[in-house]
């Protein structure tokens, strides 16, 4: 049947976007600012790495060994979180609170590992305040770590709301936008694992 001239000249009718989609746009356009943030802080040390003023290069105050147990962490954890993202769509409550609790305590891990690194190097003399290549390394680091932070608060939350909420719209697309927030992070780490310490270790 062909379409009458009405019908065909009508303007073509838009379904409105889901809340889902809406939050999802938002967040995404949070993590693009992000983005730009963390771009400034790899810029800023790309230029000031190499400004020690006498004190310790990266070869002399980073621990591999360390970074790679950290980083150890955060890729777990990451893998975690998309189990737990799978879990949330067949509505399993238990894995999906599994989920957090390992994630928690993966990122706790990390955080922990991070203050212990950053307090070592304070004791050791190589503090912020020590040269310009160490206030870029920690304030790019420190961005990194206070971002786990909030991500650490944000489980504590989702959890709470799983509990008395049960799988609710509000859950979900909460559950959906840390996810994102979670791997993002998984993705700076890698950056900063690569070109703050593996390249600070070669002396680059």
């Amino acid at each position: 049947m062909t379409a009458t001239y009405a019908e065909a000249a009508a303007p073509p009718r838009y379904t409105p976007a889901s809340r889902f989609s809406i939050t999802g746009f938002g967040f995404y356009i949070y993590l693009l600012s992000d983005a730009i943030l963390f771009s400034a802080l790899f810029a800023t040390y790309a230029v000031l790495h190499g400004n020690t003023d006498g004190g310790p290069t990266g070869r002399e105050v980073f621990s591999l060994p360390t970074v790679a147990l950290e980083t150890g962490f955060l890729l777990t954890s990451s893998y975690v979180c998309g189990l737990g993202m799978r879990a949330a769509e067949r509505r399993n409550k238990l894995g999906v609170l599994a989920m957090l609790a390992v994630v928690f305590a993966l990122g706790a891990g990390f955080l922990g590992l991070e203050l212990t690194e950053f307090s070592r190097m304070a004791h050791e003399g190589a503090g912020p305040d020590r040269s310009a290549f160490l206030s870029a390394f920690f304030t790019l680091v420190g961005a990194h770590g206070a971002h786990i932070t909030v991500g650490l608060v944000w489980i504590a939350v989702l959890a709470i709301h799983l509990l008395q909420m049960d799988f609710s719209a509000s859950f979900q697309r909460r559950l959906f936008c840390f996810s994102l927030f979670w791997h993002v992070l998984d993705v700076v780490w890698i950056a900063i694992f690569t070109f703050v310490y593996l390249l600070g270790m070669q002396g680059a």
